[in-house]
């Protein structure tokens, strides 16, 4: 499976950031660890939302949607996201 995600800083509500994956387990643990450089400063992170797809390419577009303007509106009003996160 791959996913689409989105995390939410525990410390702060308002930050969010939108990524896809394969392992979303590993993935949350790097994001917690520090190795992602878009993350580290705004760790601890939690799961907010995620979307499992068994194709990648669909994955990865819903995540670049997710990250547009429109899908960034669309979080915003379906996921309860505030519109000022990643």
């Amino acid at each position: 499976m791959h996913y689409t995600y989105v995390l939410q800083c525990i410390e702060d509500h308002s930050r969010h950031y939108i990524g896809s994956t394969d392992d979303l387990k590993r993935r949350l643990e790097e994001h917690n660890s520090g190795k992602s450089p878009h993350t580290s400063k705004y760790k601890p992170w939690r799961i907010k939302s995620y979307f499992a797809f068994t194709d990648k390419l669909i994955a990865t577009r819903f995540e670049r949607y997710l990250k547009s303007g429109s899908g960034r509106e669309f979080a915003r009003r379906h996921f309860e996201l505030q519109s000022d996160g990643d």
